[in-house]
């Protein structure tokens, strides 16, 4: 009969189950209608609380309250969304709700495509006003000027180790640490031919082109290694000219039109960047304590038999791990040094405060460069 519906063939299993995943697919339509409802009663109660805070004059962006609120999510998660991916879905979420208050200005090296901008994105969400730097100190600057509201700069890798010139400004910058984001980093040579042949020079900044040092030497000896501001800086001028290629990222590829004729050349799979958050202290008050913080501190002591054990015993005696220490040249000519330490733990905690008084005693030079909260797998 006319009106009698089409049976699929047999054996025809497609056909079979469209109208199961037609009915799937309502359902998800539905749900994100649902979601979208949601989204907007979450954005209207964070601009009730943004006129809250405009009255009491409080900052907008709490990084502890931020990671208070991942921190339930994974907790109470029953899956089968996997914990990595409630932290970006709700930064966003959060990046979101708070342009609605107020923009969020964030500084750091650019231009589009570097890893800096990256973990500025991964950190704040997307929702930001982009402030890229041409150098790490020119974000700094920025940041002191009140040209953004925050900076994000490398200050160690995985493979090189510290990042020598964030290290240097940190001595004497009055901006402070208030959070920190690490991200994997994915080396690619990029080039406006798809080809290896006839490079004469590969461009990029000068750790990318150190934790790529055995990939060049192998594949592209010949080639002059040119350091340059950024990565993305790279990928610009091998987006200029055919003989250069650089040394970046997929978005960065996007950016500037270029092949990626070899991807992944970093010579530590593992390859990672910390980058640290910082702020004026006088626009942004310091976090407060929200179970899984870190303290950066950065100390000197005198030259002298015992002095790194007068800054290890305070820690030791109050229980207070130390998850990092890194000496630098004071450039002093005296082969002194200054140390940039880590603790696990908040100066609210008074095992901490105990050990930072003791701490500062034995010191020649004390500076707390920030407390901020840390994420937790």
């Amino acid at each position: 009969m006319a009106d009698e519906p089409i049976q699929p063939p047999p054996g025809d299993t497609q056909a079979a189950a469209q109208p199961a995943l037609l009915a799937l697919r309502d359902q998800i339509d539905a749900l994100d209608r649902d979601l979208l409802a949601l989204l907007n009663r979450r954005a209207s109660i964070a601009l009730q609380v943004g006129e809250i805070k405009k009255k009491e004059g409080s900052v907008v962006f709490r990084p502890e309250r931020e990671a208070q609120v991942i921190d339930g999510l994974k907790a109470g998660n029953p899956g089968p969304l996997k914990n990595d991916n409630i932290a970006p879905i709700w930064r966003e979420i959060m990046s979101a709700c708070r342009a609605l208050e107020t923009p969020t200005r964030v500084a750091y090296l650019g231009p589009a495509g570097t890893f800096s901008e990256e973990a500025a994105l991964g950190y704040f969400g997307s929702s930001i006003v982009r402030v890229p730097c041409a150098s790490i100190d020119e974000v700094f600057r920025n940041t002191s000027a009140g040209v953004a509201d925050f900076g994000v700069v490398p200050v160690e890798n995985s493979t090189e180790g510290m990042v020598a010139r964030s290290l240097d400004i940190f001595l004497t910058t009055p901006l402070f640490i208030i959070g920190e984001t690490s991200l994997f980093v994915r080396h690619n040579l990029l080039r406006k031919d798809n080809s290896l042949d006839a490079v004469e020079a590969v461009c990029a900044h000068p750790q990318a082109l150190a934790q790529c040092h055995e990939w060049l030497s192998l594949h592209l000896p010949q080639a002059e290694r040119r350091p340059v501001a950024s990565n993305a800086e790279g990928a610009r001028l091998a987006g200029q000219d055919a003989r250069l290629a650089g040394i970046a990222s997929v978005r960065a590829a996007n950016e500037y039109g270029l092949h990626v004729v070899a991807p992944a050349i970093q010579d530590d799979a593992h390859n990672r960047t910390r980058f640290a958050i910082v702020t004026d202290p006088h626009r942004h008050p310091a976090p407060k304590a929200s179970g899984h913080d870190c303290t950066s501190l950065v100390v000197s002591v005198n030259n002298r038999p015992g002095a790194m054990y007068d800054i290890l015993a305070p820690l030791k005696k109050h229980g207070v791990s130390m998850s990092r220490l890194e000496s630098r040249p004071a450039r002093s000519g005296q082969w002194e040094y200054y140390f940039f330490i880590d603790l696990q733990g908040h100066p609210d905690e008074p095992r901490v405060d105990q050990a930072m008084k003791e701490l500062r005693e034995a010191c020649a030079f004390f500076k707390v460069l920030g407390t901020y909260p840390v994420d937790v797998h």
